[in-house]
Order: C-alpha cells, then structure tokens, then sequence
C-alpha cells in the first residue's frame, strides 16, 4: 500500500520538494515531442494503411537520433530510444545528483508509482502484479531461481529458449541436482496446437515449471502462450513466459495470456533507455516466488520485494513513461503492422532466390517484425561480417545445432531505402559469392 506521502511524490505535488526549499522538476517533453506526439495521435486511417504511409513514418523517425551512415539491423538486441526518452532520463540524473540522498529517495523512488500505474494500465493488469528490473535475464531467474525445487524436480523448456536462460537452470541442475528437459519444436512452427502436444507429451510427474518464450529471439516465431498456460494450469505446471522480445512488439495485453508469472526487457520494442525491465507476477503467486535479493519478511506479499536491490538510479525507470506515451502515440496494432510490412518487403524479395530459406513464418500471428533467413551456400558468420565490413549492415548471425541464419529485425524508424540496401547487398552475394 503507498502512504500519502509516497502517493504525493509519485504525482510530482510540491508536498516534498517544495517545504524544503529544494526545487521539484517534472517531467518536460522537449519540443519535438510537443510536436510529435500530437501529429501520431491525429493521423487517421486503418492500422495496415498506415504500415504503408512513408510520410507518417519518415516523421516517426524524426524521433531518433540514429546514424544514417549506418544500417541498425539488429534492434531486437537493445533498441536505441527516441531523443526525448534519453533527454528525460539525462533531466531526471541531473536532478537526482543535486543531493541523491534526498532527490533520488525522497522524490523519484515514490515517483516510480506513477509509472507503475501507467504500465499496469497499458497491459491491463494491477499494478501490485508488476515490478521494476534491469532487464528480462534479471525478470526470468527471479522467477527460475525464486522458486522453491527438490533434487530430481524437473523444469522444461525447448531448446530454442535463450541461452542465459537455459544456462540458468543448469546451474541449478549442478548446484541441487533438479532435471533440465527440452524438447525440439518446429522451425517454423505453424501448427499451435502441435507445439503445445509437444510441450504436453513431455510434462511427467515430476515436472514443476515449464519456461516458455513467447517471441523466440532466434528466429522471431511466436509461440501460443495462452494456449499452453491453460494446458500446464489443468497439470498443476506454472508457465513462466520469456516475453522479452513480444511487450510493445505486437498487440496484445499481459492479461489476456491469464499467465502466472511474465518477463521483459523495456529497452528493446518499447524504446525505453537501456536497463529497463518488466516483471509481471500473478498476486497470490508472489508470496511463493523468493526474490533475488532478501526483502524483509513484511514484504512477502508486495511485488516491490522484487525491487530490493540496493541504491540503483530512478532516472531510467522514470523515463520509460516518454517511452510509453511515444508507443501509445504509435498505437500497438499500427506499429505491429509496421513491422511485418517492413519484415516482408526484404523477406519476400529475397524468398524469390532458390538459395533463400527463411527459418521464420510469414503466416500472420507466427512472427513479427524479426525473421531468420539462411543464404544456403554461404556461411552465415562471413556473411555477416561481409555485410557489416563492406555495406555497414548491422545484422545478427544465428548459429543453432537445428538452424542458421541471419537474424534481421528492423525498427520503425528503418527506411525502405535501408531495406533495399540489405536486399541489394545479399543479392550481390547470392550472384558473385563472398570476395575472397
């Protein structure tokens, strides 16, 4: 519960600041958000029309402060924000360092409630569901190695899942002897209800969790979440869901997945400042989900327990509210189909070429704006370093015992010409081969 005068901080009221002399700054959106945000607001049309209009989304990138000298293929990694995210979190780091002890404490921290609410709001959630991280690693062992396993306990998962996060619960298997299980899924995978047979037909008594990504950052296939929570729920397994590169990627709301426990990283598709997470944990799960770092016993039952971890900055976690006025500007199903838009202008011209193979769905609601595609012939690792070293492309390359492949994710302040680059550069190879 916030007391009054948390209450009043997070509203930014001179309560605090202002009967001691010390000056309260609110949030500024600079001038070119003032000029932005209103202008996205008021565009009309239907969300795949917009996908379509270069004008809208020339202005959408006037927002960033990118190199243009450069092609950023890689934003499912970490995303640059736009210039009025970073200047408020710069604003908020000035203010804090007048005299942290008193601004960064006394001010931001119970200003992060504000943030809280607006969050929770955009994802339809309560607000003591949701608590602050660094990023999605921090989100997801929270919840692995929050949770109370015996030796011979066994956890599932693919083997397409993250790698830090399977690495985690290896750990675990070598510190107290709990069972890693994955299993192998398609690639692609079309078929939803096959994908959760193979989850449900290696689930055994001794299974107590199950980790599942919701957006695989391999190839960028989407996995039916819902569906496999209600199954896991019926045996009794918790679902935590590895949401990482889904928030803010395509539309949809955390509680309409009706999941037990969610993890994100906020810097990637929601365009906040690097260092910025999300934990979603079902309320009459938290008393059960050991935090990170020890919180009092008083805090068992609080989601803020799961923000126990010391004197750490309140500037990042305050900026993520430009960052989330900047994506409801957007409007998720606009920017969702911005991204397939732009993901099948390269795809589909590429898949023209026989020595194409794309390891990602183009089916609507498999994928979104990040695809795998494979140049059958020309090993991947050289083909990226060709692209960066002569063409200043920035890709990703995917080396997976089952699959691999560049991984290309663009973002909604990537042009057309940018894309057509990349096409140009990758057919080049495809008739001349890599210079030797």
């Amino acid at each position: 519960m916030v007391d009054r005068r948390r209450f009043l901080g997070a509203l930014g009221l001179p309560a605090l600041g202002g009967a001691l002399g010390v000056p309260f700054r609110p949030t500024e959106l600079s001038a070119t958000a003032l000029d932005l945000v209103p202008m996205l607001r008021s565009h009309e049309g239907e969300a795949r029309d917009v996908a379509r209009d270069e004008d809208f989304w020339m202005e959408v990138a006037r927002a960033f402060t990118v190199d243009r000298t450069l092609v950023n293929l890689n934003n499912g990694g970490v995303s640059p924000a736009p210039e009025f995210v970073q200047a408020a979190m710069k604003r908020h780091l000035d203010f804090s360092n007048e005299l942290p002890a008193y601004t960064m404490w006394e001010i931001q921290e119970p200003r992060r409630e504000g943030v809280r609410l607006r969050m929770a709001r955009a994802w339809d959630v309560d607000p003591e569901e949701i608590a602050f991280t660094r990023n999605a690693s921090e989100s997801l062992q929270t919840c692995q190695l929050g949770m109370d396993l015996e030796p011979g306990d066994e956890v599932l998962t693919t083997t397409q899942d993250y790698g830090r996060m399977i690495t985690t619960f290896k750990q675990r298997e070598r510190r107290e002897g709990i069972v890693l299980r994955q299993i192998q899924i398609p690639t692609p995978a079309e078929d939803d209800a096959q994908v959760v047979r193979l989850f449900e037909e290696a689930i055994t008594p001794r299974t107590k969790a199950i980790l599942a990504c919701h957006m695989i950052n391999l190839t960028g296939q989407i996995l039916p979440i819902r569906d496999l929570v209600a199954m896991a729920r019926q045996r009794d397994v918790p679902v935590i869901v590895d949401g990482a590169h889904a928030l803010a990627h395509f539309d949809f709301t955390i509680s309409e997945l009706d999941c037990d426990y969610y993890s994100t990283s906020l810097h990637k598709w929601l365009f906040a400042p690097i260092g910025t997470g999300l934990l979603y944990v079902r309320k009459d799960k938290i008393p059960g989900l050991w935090p990170l770092m020890a919180a009092p016993e008083g805090m068992d039952a609080n989601i803020r327990k799961y923000e126990e971890i010391g004197t750490h900055p309140a500037a990042n976690t305050l900026a993520i509210g430009e960052a989330l006025t900047f994506h409801e500007s957007l409007q998720p199903k606009r920017k969702e189909e911005r991204l397939v838009y732009l993901r099948n202008h390269w795809a589909e011209r590429l898949l023209e070429h026989d020595r194409i193979r794309l390891n990602t769905s183009l089916l609507p609601g498999r994928a979104c704006g990040i695809a795998n595609v494979q140049m059958v012939g020309v090993e991947t690792g050289a083909l990226q370093r060709h692209l960066w070293g002569v063409h200043r492309i920035f890709t990703t390359p995917i080396k997976h015992a089952e699959f691999e492949g560049l991984r290309i994710s663009p973002s909604v302040y990537t042009t057309m010409e940018e894309l057509d680059r990349f096409v140009v550069a990758m057919e080049d190879v495809l008739k001349n081969g890599l210079p030797a």
